[in-house]
């Protein structure tokens, strides 16, 4: 299984941080956000990595280079010169970089507790969304979950940690243009073709200075 890692956004809610270094280089622990993820991903079996970049997006494959130092490939999908293309539109443009099977797909400007698993199995759906108990910035959730399954609508709701399994299915008919998840999502959890698993362990969203400040004091 191959994994793509988010990591286009401008991160205008971390300026002025953001305004000199690419989100996904911001410090966490002494350590680059996004190499956190890359030792995870290494640490699990994955061997094939794409990574979108934008907004000083050349700054991140001269830091990273082409993976060796992980053991891993590294591929960038450039999205410098369109501009982000947010979440589903980064996804659809490196389609071709990751192959006709199910591929995982994280945000680089979370920090986490969970392992990503290159043996992941769909199932009968088209995506599997790792979901976590609600920050005090998202306390309505995102989607609820009945078994295994997915739901727009629930008694009690969840965030989405920003961790998903996709089959490439999930894409097709979708234009190449700047796009969220979120919509699509909820599209193929109203066809329940969406399942899901709740992660209680250690998560954070590193969305402003002040949560990277937090979690920089916490650790």
């Amino acid at each position: 299984m191959r994994a793509m890692i988010l990591a286009a956004g401008r991160g205008e809610r971390m300026r002025p941080l953001t305004d000199t270094l690419p989100k996904p280089l911001l410090e966490v622990g002494g350590k680059a956000l996004i190499v956190w993820h890359i030792e995870n991903l290494a640490r699990n079996g994955f061997t094939e990595v794409i990574i979108n970049i934008a907004h000083l997006g050349y700054k991140i494959p001269e830091y990273l280079g082409d993976g060796s130092k992980w053991g891993i490939d590294i591929t960038y999908s450039d999205e410098q010169q369109s501009g982000a293309l947010e979440s589903a539109g980064g996804i659809i443009k490196a389609l071709p970089l990751l192959a006709d099977e199910p591929f995982l797909v994280l945000n680089a400007d979370i920090f986490c507790a969970y392992e990503y698993d290159a043996a992941f199995v769909l199932g009968d759906t088209l995506a599997h969304l790792i979901l976590v108990p609600n920050p005090p910035h998202n306390e309505k959730g995102d989607f609820g979950i009945d078994g295994d399954l997915v739901l727009n609508a629930a008694d009690i709701m969840y965030t989405f940690s920003g961790i998903g399994y996709y089959h490439p299915k999930l894409f097709a008919h979708q234009k190449l243009q700047k796009s969220p998840l979120a919509p699509l999502l909820r599209e193929f959890v109203d066809k329940g073709l969406v399942s899901g698993s709740l992660f209680n362990k250690m998560w954070h969203d590193i969305g402003t200075p002040q949560r990277l400040q937090q979690i920089n004091e916490t650790l």
